[in-house]
């Protein structure tokens, strides 16, 4: 069996913790996950910005290469998708 993909697994030993996650288009952004799940190789997670209310969900690309992430404002119905996540670390827990 291939290996997990690196950010998943990264993403998923820090979570319950928050995460920062730089997307492709340069984006930083701190992530606090619900739940996060690998079924095989494929991972899943939900959870929430910490400077927005809207819900994101991250899931893994096709070919399981990249975790991809989209977005659902609050009060919609429908998701958007932002793109690729490039890294994820463990957020910095003194940021003020």
């Amino acid at each position: 069996m291939a290996d997990l993909n690196p950010i998943a697994k990264r993403i998923h030993n820090v979570t319950p913790d928050p995460v920062q996650l730089t997307l492709a288009d340069g984006t930083e952004a701190v992530f606090e996950f619900e739940w996060t799940e690998f079924f095989q190789q494929e991972f899943q997670a939900e959870g929430s910005r910490v400077d927005d209310d809207a819900s994101y969900r991250l899931v893994s690309s096709d070919d399981n290469e990249d975790i991809l992430i989209g977005r659902q404002p609050a009060g919609d119905d429908g998701w958007e998708m932002l793109g690729a996540i490039d890294a994820a670390e463990a957020a910095d827990g003194d940021a003020s």
